[in-house]
């Protein structure tokens, strides 16, 4: 199984993508293992900050040495030199907040998965044609299960995934996987800032376990 196609069977699998950016190299590899205790194999660093590209290269390095079946994707990828950079750090896959034709290109031109965020139908159609598989639905929380629901039926070959405002509780989640998403994905409100700030890593990985488990039971028999 090549690469684009074991991303795109793991992140419908582990229901979540966690998402996060940290200044600190050394807080970003701990929270990486706060997650890998708990079942993750795959999240998105986002590049956020300064220290993104080398703190991303650091994470690459402690996922090949240390973290066995553990896939870097790279998110807030607005331009090109951006994705070429990131690719050329061991990003597995490509994240954005919105469609860039150009960020897909380089993806495509590095046979790397690529996955846009849209808003509305008419984003999502350009996005399929381009050869989108899965997309991100951003901001979730503006949108809402709701207007997957509605749109769902039009995109029978696409897999969806929101970010953005997922909250860690039953209403939110199975109210996102009712409507048809393949995951979702979980920033703040699963990796906050005081997990963060405190380093309480051992709560992040019960956090992080908790969600798992509201994902597997939220999922349509």
């Amino acid at each position: 199984m090549d690469k684009k196609a074991a991303i795109l069977k793991l992140i419908p699998e582990q229901g979540i993508l966690p998402l996060f950016f940290n200044k600190d190299a050394d807080v970003s590899v701990d929270i990486l293992h706060a997650l890998y205790a708990a079942g993750i194999k795959t999240i998105e660093y986002t590049n956020r900050g300064e220290a993104a590209l080398k703190n991303f290269a650091k994470l690459r390095e402690v996922c090949d040495k240390e973290l066995g079946g553990m896939y870097l994707g790279i998110g807030t990828i607005k331009d090109r030199a951006g994705a070429q950079a990131f690719i050329d750090a061991g990003a597995d896959y490509i994240i954005s907040p919105g469609l860039v034709d150009e960020v897909v290109e380089v993806a495509d031109k590095n046979n790397i998965l690529w996955v846009p965020g849209c808003m509305t139908p008419s984003e999502i159609i350009k996005a399929e044609n381009l050869g989108a598989k899965v997309i991100k639905l951003f901001p979730g929380n503006v949108l809402g299960p709701s207007f997957l629901s509605a749109v769902k039926a039009v995109f029978p070959n696409l897999l969806f995934m929101p970010t953005g405002g997922v909250e860690l509780t039953k209403e939110s989640i199975g109210g996102w996987f009712k409507a048809g998403v393949c995951a979702v994905g979980m920033g703040s409100q699963l990796i906050s800032a005081s997990v963060m700030e405190g380093k309480k890593y051992a709560e992040l990985t019960e956090a992080t376990k908790q969600a798992i488990a509201i994902v597997n039971a939220s999922r349509p028999l």
